[in-house]
């Protein structure tokens, strides 16, 4: 009887293993820490969240002697990324590592099945968890629920962005920098893609109202309602950059900006890229292409949390669901933030400029507002598209 049950079960982790891509492995020499990483609806060479996710948790494991793993699901269903964590535990891992949104219904299904593991999400927030969590007749306010009810808040922690900081700031430098006609390609209407998209429109306006050019500076508003681009997306750019002379367009969602890039490039038109510095890649579609990227400080969380976790601290994070923004009047120490090496500084808007536009943010001398229910009320047009599929 005991070889029967063996035998189900080695069949059992085979058809877990079965059901998730390839991924990659490094080892170190500790066995205390074995962090697993599972990618969302991109890879690991996406010049955003899964790639900066991987590049920083294989560098700290290396750094500190733990292993170290990433899986892709095989396709981009909540049941492929769960069937990922079955075969990271199955592997052995007791930290998982989840970046993006889409992970929220992960943390549903996964986390009370595997009590010793310690999950992460990165941009998950208290109302994905509740969205996924309560399911048909979900009201889309959080505060009519308690989300510790929908998963295990012992063994898991969140962390979301204040993504409207630096969205404003990438709107603010696009008009201080002399553009003055503006695009918005978001991935999907979700609240952080949003949140990015409306600080950008509040940023672009503040500078404008500063210039006194308010009602020269227009803001085309589109989402692609996906992460990645497409000949359909791509096309709508074209008539972007061609017809209507948008001379920049934050592309915000990831993968999205290839469709962005490809259409700037027929015409020398110009790219704010998201959540990390996209501009290496951008910059291959056309050289200084990319005017600066609206970055989130993933590389600082995951450092953050699995030194914590390597450090004992782990009940100082389990159960929290924290925003992360500014914390100084230094850039680099903040979670929201542009690239300083990368920005197309200029006597129009110079590193000394975006110093003192981190202090006043910082300091409260200027404020932004994250609410998603509907388009900022400002001065500068704004021309909103929808969907573009």
């Amino acid at each position: 009887m005991k070889k029967l049950i063996a035998a189900i079960l080695a069949s059992l982790m085979v058809l877990s293993l079965a059901a998730c891509g390839g991924g990659g492995n490094d080892k170190g020499s500790s066995g205390e820490m074995n962090i697993a990483m599972v990618t969302d609806s991109g890879d690991i060479t996406d010049q955003s969240f899964n790639q900066t996710t991987y590049e920083t948790a294989k560098a700290w494991s290396e750094a500190n002697g733990a292993t170290f793993n990433y899986y892709k699901p095989e396709k981009d269903a909540d049941e492929a990324r769960n069937a990922c964590v079955d075969q990271a535990v199955a592997a052995g891992a007791n930290v998982i590592l989840l970046p993006g949104f889409m992970f929220a219904a992960t943390l549903v299904a996964k986390t009370n099945d595997y009590p010793d593991v310690k999950f992460i999400g990165l941009d998950v927030g208290e109302g994905d968890l509740c969205e996924k969590g309560v399911g048909e007749g979900y009201t889309y306010n959080p505060a009519d629920y308690n989300v510790g009810d929908y998963y295990n808040t012992a063994n898991t922690y969140c962390a979301t962005y204040q993504e409207e900081i630096s969205g404003f700031m990438a709107g603010y430098a696009a008009v201080k920098l002399g553009y003055r006609h503006l695009g918005f390609l978001g991935g999907m209407s979700v609240p952080a893609v949003m949140r990015f998209g409306y600080g950008y429109v509040q940023g672009a306006d503040k500078a404008a109202a500063e210039l006194g050019c308010t009602g020269d500076v227009t803001v085309e508003y589109v989402y692609g309602n996906q992460f990645y681009g497409d000949a359909d997306i791509t096309a709508a750019m074209d008539t972007w950059y061609n017809s209507l002379g948008v001379e920049v367009v934050f592309a915000c969602g990831g993968g999205i900006y290839t469709s962005a890039a490809e259409a700037a490039a027929k015409v020398g038109g110009k790219v704010i890229g998201v959540d990390s510095d996209q501009s290496s890649k951008i910059n291959e579609y056309g050289a200084n292409m990319t005017v600066t990227s609206a970055m989130k400080g993933l590389d600082a969380t995951v450092n953050m949390i699995l030194t914590a976790i390597k450090d004992g601290k782990w009940s100082d994070y389990a159960g929290k669901i924290d925003t992360l923004g500014m914390v100084s009047d230094e850039p680099g120490e903040n979670y929201v933030q542009l690239p300083r090496a990368t920005t197309q500084w200029s006597d129009g808007f110079s590193e000394d400029d975006y110093l003192a536009l981190v202090k006043d943010i910082h300091g409260g001398k200027i404020t932004i507002s994250n609410d998603t229910t509907a388009m900022p009320s400002v001065g500068i047009t704004v021309n909103e598209y929808g969907n573009i599929k």
